[in-house]
């Protein structure tokens, strides 16, 4: 198996090296694992892509690249110049440092790395580490991680839903939850939630040279979210796999917006 992995903490993140862990499993010894990975961080890039600017592309070492651009800039790296003779038969994005569960999905670069394999026609898994109070004291933030991932990502591989034939190809989603790995409860198939309250927002600041800035504020990651949904699973401890697709319509509002136009 030819594995391809991408992040969007960079290409010196800590938790690429779990996944090349991961991939190293999966793949088995005759495989191979390729990483293409941002030169720098790309966390909250979402689905972007550098249609306007060019990407340079650095090979760092056999099989390691690395991209001045964002996940998905890495995965049409890979795709159509790095790998082109012999395309992945594998994309994993991540793991993340930080949860990608509820409205974080929306801003997540790993997801979108993951989202624009599964657009290229490749299965695709993001892989997301939550971080938590329960953690602090942990030698290995990634244990959760590093100690599950191979297996459930094979699970996903051997039962999940694979199907090339639809306009939109799925793709998983799989968020790791803030406890130590012997305490992770299972896996748990969940829709992406939302936390309560209000979401991202901005914070301004003044520089010391006197130009007003603004730093984006994220939000409590321990908020209550609705009971069932990735949220709420991963803080009571479980491994939550949510299947996905580049499909952003709602097909349950379709009728009825279209009564309500002609009407």
């Amino acid at each position: 198996m030819r594995i391809l992995i991408t992040n969007d903490d960079g290409i010196n993140a800590p938790g690429l090296v779990v996944a090349q862990e991961i991939a190293a499993e999966l793949a088995g010894p005759g495989g191979e694992v390729w990483v293409v990975a941002p030169a720098f961080e790309q966390s909250g890039v979402a689905h972007c892509i550098s249609y306007a600017h060019p990407t340079m592309v650095a090979r760092l070492d056999e099989r390691r690249f690395a991209a001045e651009g964002s996940p998905a800039d890495c995965v049409l790296a890979a795709v159509y110049d790095v790998m082109k003779d012999a395309p992945p038969d594998l994309v994993l994005s991540g793991v993340n440092a930080g949860n990608n569960s509820g409205e974080n999905t929306v801003y997540s670069g790993t997801v979108g790395g993951a989202m624009e394999a599964a657009l290229q026609g490749l299965p695709a898994v993001a892989l997301s580490q939550y971080f938590g109070p329960a953690m602090r004291d942990m030698a290995d933030p990634f244990e959760p991680a590093r100690r599950h991932g191979a297996a459930i990502v094979r699970r996903l591989l051997d039962h999940a839903d694979w199907t090339s034939d639809a306009d939109f190809r799925l793709f998983y989603n799989v968020n790791f939850p803030p406890v130590p790995a012997a305490e992770v409860k299972g896996l748990r198939v969940a829709a992406q939630g939302r936390r309560s309250g209000p979401g991202f927002g901005v914070e301004p600041f003044v520089a010391p040279n006197g130009r007003r800035y603004l730093w984006v504020r994220g939000t409590p990651q321990d908020r209550p979210a609705t009971p069932g949904s990735d949220v709420a699973l991963n803080l009571e401890g479980h491994v939550t796999v949510t299947p996905m697709r580049a499909d952003m319509t709602c097909h349950a509002s379709l009728g009825s917006l279209q009564k309500a136009l002609d009407g």
